[in-house]
């Protein structure tokens, strides 16, 4: 069950004001966005939500968010973190939001957390997928959210690949642009896998964390070997190699998607709010 709570009470001229942790969860279309994280001068999902904050509440209110998506990047639940003083219920919060932020941009519930929730801290994994359109004739539509591949892709190859990254590896073949940002490029995979669903085939990692472009990198890896261009032995190579820049093609943005941020009890409702 998710906490009820208020933060420390502050004095401000004499008057008690108390502050809440909302959190909410966002969806959004990441083209027109350069990634999830404040820019300066450049539109992101995070100055969006604390410009429609700022809208809805009058207040300057500086965003958490629990895990950061690139420019051109999508999220189905992203989850968002802030202190207000605002008394605003959660419903309200909802449909006020949603009446300031963009139309590519939504607020799909909210929640009233414990003081101590740190939105990224907390979290367990981080579920992303790469959607790839598997067909010969271009399709505009279901392009803004997959990366069209014509020829037949082998699924069971690409799928056995994955298994080699499950658990705790060096991803640093498959990071790229970090410069010395990343302290460690090692982190824990615990689910992996690829599928076809009608025209698409879909590749899910599920990670405590990723390294930048981790995804994007494996993807274009995979694709690779689902044509028959890359073995098996050459990918195992490159997880071994460690060599910053080498897995890829990086695949562009648009095929990638933020799924789910998973939470451990008692913030299990964080992860169940709508079936994927």
């Amino acid at each position: 069950m998710i906490l009820s709570a208020v933060a420390d009470s502050e004095v401000e001229r004499g008057n008690p004001v108390t502050t809440t942790r909302m959190v909410l969860v966002v969806e959004y279309n990441g083209t027109n966005y350069y990634g999830s994280q404040w820019q300066t001068g450049l539109p992101t999902i995070q100055s969006e939500i604390e410009k429609a904050l700022r809208g809805l509440t009058g207040e300057t209110i500086r965003v958490a968010m629990a895990s950061r998506t690139d420019a051109g990047v999508h999220a189905q639940r992203q989850v968002v973190s802030f202190l207000t003083g605002s008394a605003l219920s959660r419903e309200t919060f909802i449909s006020g939001l949603n009446h300031y932020l963009p139309q590519d941009i939504a607020v799909k519930s909210t929640y009233i957390m414990d003081e101590f929730f740190e939105v990224r801290r907390i979290a367990m994994s981080r579920q992303y997928r790469y959607s790839i359109l598997n067909v010969g004739t271009r399709s505009p539509l279901r392009e803004s959210f997959a990366y069209r591949v014509v020829g037949t892709l082998d699924v069971d190859g690409m799928d056995q690949a994955c298994q080699a990254l499950v658990g705790e590896h060096d991803f640093a073949s498959f990071a790229s642009g970090i410069g010395g940002e990343e302290k460690s490029t090692v982190r824990r995979v615990y689910q992996a896998g690829v599928g076809r669903k009608g025209d698409f085939v879909v590749l899910d990692m599920v990670a405590n964390a990723f390294v930048r472009h981790q995804v994007r990198s494996t993807a274009g890896c995979l694709v690779s070997i689902g044509l028959g261009k890359m073995s098996l032995d050459e990918f195992y190579s490159i997880i071994e190699v460690k060599q910053p820049g080498l897995a890829g093609p990086t695949l562009p943005a648009c095929g990638l998607c933020l799924v789910r941020v998973n939470y451990p009890h008692p913030f299990e409702e964080l992860n169940d709010d709508e079936d994927l």
